[in-house]
């Protein structure tokens, strides 16, 4: 059981950071005003998703698992007005996604099938299915992060 539950921590370390340098490839190039912009009225900035999946990492994870005393504002994720530079915001991302991998080292094989119940996923169950779907949240806001910054590029080259 050792041999799975250091392949378990390493896949997913590996593919969380994998997603996180995609989405950092993704937004490089963008400017702090395009960073911010809601390309669709129905939709949501890069800032902001980005925001979001550094809050739901460092709570559902860091709070949840690691116990690092992290208090989400879900709310201010989607409609922080302040916009802080974007350095920052990528940076506060970065952050949470090492504490995801340094968590995933720490865990045991006794540890992945430990419940586990939080605010939003009462029915995760188990710290394996949280790992798992903090993983598959990550990558479905990185779609729609490669589809802003796509409509970013396309609208700039117009523009111009």
């Amino acid at each position: 059981m050792p041999e799975l539950t250091f392949l378990i921590a390493r896949d997913f370390g590996r593919y969380y950071l994998r997603v996180a340098e995609q989405i950092q490839r993704l937004v490089d190039p963008l400017t702090d005003e395009q960073f911010w912009r809601r390309p669709f009225a129905h939709g949501n900035s890069a800032g902001h998703l980005l925001l979001h999946l550094t809050g739901n990492l460092n709570y559902y994870i860091g709070a949840e698992i690691a116990r690092t005393g992290y208090v989400r504002d879900r709310p201010r994720e989607f409609n922080d007005p302040g916009h802080a530079r974007k350095a920052q915001v990528i940076k506060n991302f970065q952050e949470a996604i090492a504490l995801v991998v340094s968590t995933l080292e720490k865990q045991s094989a006794s540890a992945w099938p430990s419940a586990y119940t939080a605010l939003g996923m009462e029915d995760a169950g188990d710290r394996f299915t949280m790992f798992l779907r903090c993983a598959a949240h990550l990558s479905h806001h990185a779609g729609q992060i490669i589809y802003l910054c796509k409509e970013l590029e396309l609208t700039a080259s117009t523009a111009g």
